[in-house]
């Protein structure tokens, strides 16, 4: 049949796993630094970038709903959510939202009754994607959001003979620094072949 087939180039535009959450991320040199893993998640995590628009033309008589021209774009609500089944004083503090870690017990944090400039923190999903998935060139799909901040809180489950589970929500915000730039960008890299990529650097360097 004409029309039942996929694209060509199907598996090599796959984003594939659960992806990590990370604090830091270079999409120029695509290094993963350990430390900047935020926890291990399980169930993997959900990311929406959910606009909100105002239809300037639904009042007015004789014009149809959702006239292009009169349709505005108000804002755009970005959040990540998921469920941590690893804990450690950062992420608690992260989760928290407002809060503070003991200067003089790093075991011990405090949830605040305001919001400090320092408790809102970029955030980045990283996934794996396309067919070349290798340590040095593979490929990415990578989600920066700006300025997240807990809006889910603490919160814990934990059950007999199970691992406790953490569940999780970011939202990332605007900034008066630039009112209008939506508080989130995605980068969609391919990976290439790393054999190749070797013997082209050793031809470079022969």
């Amino acid at each position: 049949m004409k029309f039942t087939q996929i694209p060509s180039d199907t598996f090599s535009s796959l984003q594939l796993n659960a992806g990590v959450l990370l604090t830091e991320f270079d999409p120029k040199t695509a290094t993963l630094a350990k430390d900047a893993i935020v926890g291990a998640t399980s169930g993997g995590v959900e990311f929406k970038a959910e606009p909100s628009y105002t239809d300037f033309g639904e009042d007015i008589d004789n014009c149809p709903t959702n006239m292009a021209e009169l349709k505005r774009l108000d804002s755009v609500e970005v959040t990540i959510s998921g469920t941590f089944v690893t804990v450690t004083p950062s992420s608690v503090k992260a989760a928290m939202g407002a809060a503070d870690v003991d200067a003089g017990d790093a075991t011990h944090i405090v949830p605040r009754g305001d919001i400090a400039a320092s408790d809102f923190r970029d955030l980045w999903w990283v996934g794996d994607y396309s067919d070349k998935n290798g340590d040095k060139n593979g490929g990415f799909v990578a989600i920066h959001m700006m300025k997240t901040l807990s809006t889910g809180g603490f919160a814990l489950k934990s059950d007999n003979k199970a691992k406790g589970q953490f569940d999780f929500e970011f939202t990332a915000h605007y900034s008066m620094d630039d009112p209008t730039a939506i508080p989130y960008e995605v980068y969609v890299k391919s990976g290439t072949d790393e054999a190749a990529s070797k013997a082209s650097t050793s031809a470079v360097n022969g």
